[in-house]
Order: C-alpha cells, then structure tokens, then sequence
C-alpha cells in the first residue's frame, strides 16, 4: 500500500510534469490559487474517492475552505498584512461555522491516514499542511495565538525531520519559513517571550525557507510566493512585490485579487508612496 501511495502522491505528479500533463491535485490546487473553490472541493474529493488511502486528498480540500474563509473575511488581500493593527489586533472576525466543522472534519481526516504510514513522506506532507492549516485558522481567524503557536511548532518539527530525509520535498520549507517570516514581525518583546517558548523568530531564515518553497516547491509554491510579496511590501521594496505579482497574475488569471493588489501596487508606486499603507 505504501509503494502504490508513493506512486500517487509524488512519482505521479512528477512523470506527469514530465509528459506535459496535469495531476488531479495539481488541477485541484490551479483551482484553489484561482479562488474556484467549487471546482477546488471537487477535484479534491474525486481524487480522495479514487485514493481513499492518501491523506492529501482531505488535506487539499481542506486548503480549500481556509483559503474561501479568508477569502469570505478578505485576509487575503496584502493590506490586511502590512497593517499591523489588522495582525496584531484581538478583535475576532465572524467565522462561518459550518465551514469550520467541514475543514476541522477534513484534517482530523487527513492525520487519521497519515497515522497510518507515519514514515511515508507523503503522510509526513499532510501532516505538516494539517498543522499549518489549523495553525493559520487559529491565528488569522479564532485569535487563540498560543493554540496557534503549537501547532505552528508541530508543522515545524514534522517538515524538519521530511526534509531530512527527502529533501527534495521543498514543499515543506513553508513550515519554517511562515514560522520565522510572521512572527519576526511582531515587537522585540513579543519575540524574546516566543522564544522562551520554543518558537522560531528568525526573519532572514523565514525569507530564505520562503524562497526555497516559492522556487522549487510543488503545491504551495504560490503560497509561498504571495507571502514573499507580502515581506516585499512590508519591506518598501514594491518592484520585488510587482515582480512577484505579476507571476501570480500570470499563472492564476481568474484570480481577481491578484489582479487589484498588482494594481493597487502599481498606482501607489507612481504616487510614490509604495510599501506598506
């Protein structure tokens, strides 16, 4: 079972890359950047009927619902990053809770099969995505920042010890690069307190994780891309952002926000007011 896994979720895509044609999850996940969240649950959902076994199919769909919450709730959009007020604040957002029992259903499905094969690298994948997703539900969504933080640190671990032995799953750089990149940017005092409780605060080391999930990453290389705009904008560095842009925009057309952060991008560098608002 394990070898016929494997087979499915990394060999596969690979002799698929190399034939010129398109996996259904990365089908999937070409929707899911696009913000078609109805085709997104589809395809991931056929493909977890067809791999029953495979926990990137739960997982997937489970992306799928975080990223249509943050789309519903427009965390999304790069303002809500380079505002510190926006991240920092306490003041929770109005979560949809059907849809949270719905991606909760899904990762608590997906680490059940990982469970399974705990050596896989596959399994190892899911789980760092589980963690990081559940992660960013508490964080950007609940507010529960120390509930956050540990999984946070799970996903960390787990990508550490899949990197070790497969270091071609660049996939799993996001770990340490969404660790270190976000909470680099909270206060010095905050930082030496997440430090005593065994988080990563590294911004260089963020940027450099990052750039290794965006370069040679599979799935969540867009991800990783758009928080690299992200750290451009919060840098005052709008032609790395604009460049960065202009792949995503590129790559996913029917991505509308895309299109209006490049935009919006683009008027304030002619203003001359480029960088964070």
């Amino acid at each position: 079972m394990r070898r016929s896994f494997c087979l499915s979720a990394f060999v596969l895509p690979l002799l698929a890359v190399a034939a010129g044609a398109e996996t259904p999850l990365e089908l999937g996940y070409r929707h899911l950047y696009n913000l078609q969240f109805a085709e997104a649950h589809s395809t991931f959902q056929d493909w977890s009927r067809m791999h029953p076994d495979d926990p990137m199919g739960p997982v997937s769909d489970a992306a799928v619902y975080l990223f249509a919450e943050f789309d519903r709730l427009h965390i999304l959009q790069s303002e809500f990053f380079t505002h510190d007020q926006h991240f920092l604040t306490d003041h929770k957002l109005a979560p949809d809770m059907a849809l949270k029992r719905q991606l909760d259903a899904d990762i608590d499905t997906a680490r059940k099969l990982a469970a399974r094969t705990p050596s896989d690298p596959g399994s190892q994948l899911a789980s760092v995505m589980a963690s990081g997703l559940r992660s960013d539900y508490l964080a950007l969504i609940d507010r529960q920042y120390l509930a956050s933080l540990r999984e946070m640190k799970v996903a960390r671990l787990v990508a550490d010890k899949l990197l070790r032995e497969h270091p071609e799953l660049c996939d799993a750089w996001i770990a340490a690069g969404v660790e270190n990149y976000m909470l680099s940017v909270r206060p010095a005092p905050v930082r030496w307190l997440l430090r005593l409780a065994g988080a990563e605060t590294d911004r260089t080391l963020g940027i450099e994780k990052l750039t290794l999930a965006a370069e040679k990453g599979h799935y969540l290389a867009p991800f990783a891309q758009l928080l690299l705009g992200v750290a451009a904008l919060r840098d005052h560095n709008p032609a790395k952002a604009q460049g960065l842009l202009n792949g995503l925009v590129r790559e996913y057309p029917y991505n509308p926000l895309y299109r209006e952060e490049l935009a919006r991008l683009r008027a304030a560098t002619a203003s001359g007011a480029g960088g964070p608002r």
